[in-house]
Parts: C-alpha cells; structure tokens; sequence
C-alpha cells in the first residue's frame, strides 16, 4: 500500500464535515476507531501490536531469529511514531502524519530488501492533545513516570467524566496506569516525524528539517469568581462583573509576550451561567505560555499573573489561579540529531545541509527526551498553520519525509554498514 492510500485510509475517521476540521478525542468512538485503524495497518503489515498500560498503541517489526538469540534478543529498540487525537476541529496531519509515515517507512524498508538488526516499532500516544482532559501528552507522561497516576485517573473532561472512567469504559484498565520502565528501557532511540506548526522550512525551501529544541511551555488556569445578577437593572458601579478582570488579562497577556519574545493565548473560556440576559457569576480561562528560555517563559507569566490580581481586585472579583502543566526546556539529543543530520546530508553543491530549528510546539517526543535518546524530523508546512484545518502539507513533501524517516531507521537499527542513499530523483529531495 503507497503511503497515499494508507494516508487516505485514516483520512475520514473523525471528521467533521462542517468545519472539515478534525474531532478525534480521547477514549471516543473516534478514538476507537483511530485505534482500530492502527491495529489493522499493523496486521496488514504482520507486525506484533498491542496496547501498553496506559493506553499508547505499539507495532512491532522485530528482527529474524539468529544463531546468537532469539528473536526480540537484540540491542535497544528504535521507535517512530506520534499521535492520532486532535484539538478541536484540528487539521489532518497534526499527529497522524508521523503514525502513518512511520508505517510508510517500514514498507519502503521492506521493499528495499532491509533486514532490522535490531526491533523497530510504529507507536501512537494517547491523549497527546489534552483536549478532553486537559493535559498535554498524557500517555506519554503516564509511560515516562512525568505525572502522578492518582492525579491522571481524577481528571476530567468538560462533562465530568474522570479520565478513570472513560478509559474503563473503552476497556481498558485505568489501575494499571504509570511509568513502565521496562518497556522504556529496550528502547535505544526514538525519532518522531510531524508536519512543521509553522513556516520555517517554507521559509528556508526545504521540505524536512532537524528539531534542535523546544520551547519551554505551560498550561495556566484562572477562575474569575465575581457575582451572578441582572443584565438590565443591575447599575455599572454595583457589578462584580467578572467578565471585565478576564478582558483586561486577556489584553495584557499579548503586551507581556510582546515585551518578553514569547507567546502567550487563552484559547479556552468558560463563563457561567452563560445567558445572555445575565451577568455572570464565574469566568474560567486557561493560559497557554511558550517562551524561548525559562527565565522569560517565567517574567510573562508573572507579568499576566500580576494584571490579573490588579484587575480582579478593581472589579471586586475573586481570583483563583493554579499551574496545571509545564514542561521545561527540550534539548534533543545531540548525538542523535547530529546522526541524523548525518544521515540524511547528500553532501552535493546544490543540497543545503537539512535545517535544523527549534519550536514552540510541544510533542511526546520533549516528554520522552527525559528517558531516551530523541529526535524529531519536521515536514514542510507551506502556509505555517497548525491545529487548524487549514494545515497542509503538500504530497511530495510528505513523500520526502517517509524517504528520510525509512534512511534514519535504517541507519539506527542497520547493522552498521551505511544506510542507503537518497537520490535528487524520485522520492529524494
């Protein structure tokens, strides 16, 4: 199967035929089918899969039986792969690009005639997105031992339902959750491929680039409790409106990145009691900060932090305030990407060294830099969109990063002997 069919195969499951957006949220039927969708791409490969104890989908190639062992007795395995979920109504290639090129990869090794020296796995993460339960990477945090398993089981989605219960009624056991660290520790190498969420390749006219580092990052909640009334009697100057502390957080958050070169968004609110003809009684937002070091990730927070409590106590407002996640400063490993960097440089005149750049963006592949060796390739995004249906990749592109994925893992889980070569012709670029 080309990669285009195998892509075009996944390419229905969760869309929303509205927005053309994507809805593939934890332990749904979405998410059941994406899973069942994983499953069958790894029987048609005849590769081993199953499920770890939290909930993150393995497909295994492992290596023939030898005269020195037996099969799976090798050196650490290497791991591709990404996520399936989505934000809401997100674009197609956020995630699922890196699960189906990983695939992609493995059925263009085979058609070169390699043999793995060592096991190669395809794997999907759960939850990477945080959109149902509020945690980014989840499942990846839960494998690396990055959160609490009694704090993971008490979350919940917008509806009230624990991530405990969602899970078990997708059946799977929610008790079982936590670190595993025998199966991280077969585990040599990990490269993630996933679309570039801006345009620094597009700018630069390559189509794949080396992830260098990722941003320091982290989730921020403020609740603005103020006092429910009416919108038609109640006058300006007897309002504990908090609507208004919220607005004035918003504004400044844009000035304190701007002052400090990060990013800073509230992209999700919820205002109770939300009808129209009210004031409200309770405004929740979340905060999302990126930055390139921590010392400025840390003055912009604090800068919003502040105007929030300023504000708050001018409208008579009470605010609540609490870090729900934060992942500091990924630096991938340096000899894996300079391997990679390596491996993928056609050393001719008219072919550029592959970029390598740093993102904003966090993936589960900053999560598992903690207990492995990393890397992340990073594929072409011609209009720098992302977690939006108007994300893109363009074909030929997608076609170059299977071709540099298939080149890294061969070299990684090789014999030693050179990797083979990229053409400029064919799926070269």
């Amino acid at each position: 199967m080309s990669f285009t069919e195998l892509w075009e195969s996944l390419l229905p499951v969760g869309r929303d035929a509205a927005t053309g957006g994507y809805r593939r949220f934890a332990w749904t039927e979405e998410d059941a089918a994406c899973r069942g969708w994983f499953i069958r791409a790894a029987a048609e490969r005849k590769l081993r899969s199953h499920p770890d104890r939290n909930g993150n989908l393995w497909a295994w190639w492992d290596q023939p039986r030898t005269a020195s062992g037996p099969r799976g007795s090798g050196a650490g395995a290497v791991v591709t792969g990404s996520h399936l979920d989505s934000v809401p109504d997100g674009g197609a290639f956020d995630g699922p690009l890196g699960v189906v090129s990983g695939f992609a990869a493995l059925d263009l090794l085979r058609a070169r005639g390699f043999a793995p020296a060592r096991p190669i796995a395809v794997a999907a993460f759960c939850e990477e997105e945080g959109a149902r339960f509020g945690v980014a990477c989840l499942g990846s945090r839960l494998l690396a031992g990055a959160i609490d398993p009694r704090a993971a089981r008490a979350l919940r989605d917008g509806d009230g339902v624990t991530f405990a219960e969602a899970m078990a009624a997708a059946g799977y056991d929610p008790g079982r959750i936590g670190p595993d660290d025998g199966l991280l520790g077969g585990i040599s190498a990990f490269v993630e491929l996933h679309i570039e969420q801006g345009r620094g390749l597009e700018d630069l006219g390559a189509p794949v680039g080396i992830a260098e580092a990722i941003w320091p990052h982290g989730r921020w909640r403020l609740d603005f409790t103020g006092r429910a009334d009416h919108a038609g009697t109640t006058k300006l100057a007897d309002r504990s409106d908090p609507v208004l502390p919220f607005a004035a957080t918003v504004i400044s958050a844009r000035q304190a990145a701007a002052n400090h070169r990060a990013l800073a968004t509230f992209g999700k609110v919820t205002a109770l009691p939300g009808a129209a003809n009210a004031i409200c009684a309770s405004v929740s937002a979340w905060l999302d900060a990126r930055a390139p070091t921590r010392a400025l990730l840390d003055a912009t927070v604090a800068e919003i932090l502040v105007m929030a409590e300023r504000a708050s106590h001018k409208h008579r407002v009470r605010l609540r305030e609490r870090q729900e996640s934060f992942t500091p400063t990924v630096e991938f490993d340096a000899r894996l990407r300079n391997r990679l960097a390596a491996t993928l440089d056609t050393s001719g005149p008219d072919s550029p060294a592959v970029p390598v750049l740093a993102t904003g963006a966090g993936h589960d592949a900053g999560v598992l830099a903690a207990r492995v060796p990393t890397a992340m390739l990073f594929v072409r995004n011609p209009s720098g969109v992302s977690h939006s249906p108007a994300e893109h990749a363009e074909a030929a592109d997608c076609e170059a990063g299977v071709t540099a994925l298939a080149d890294v893992l061969a070299d990684l889980a090789g014999t030693g002997a050179a990797p083979p070569r990229r053409t400029q012709g064919g799926g070269g670029w």
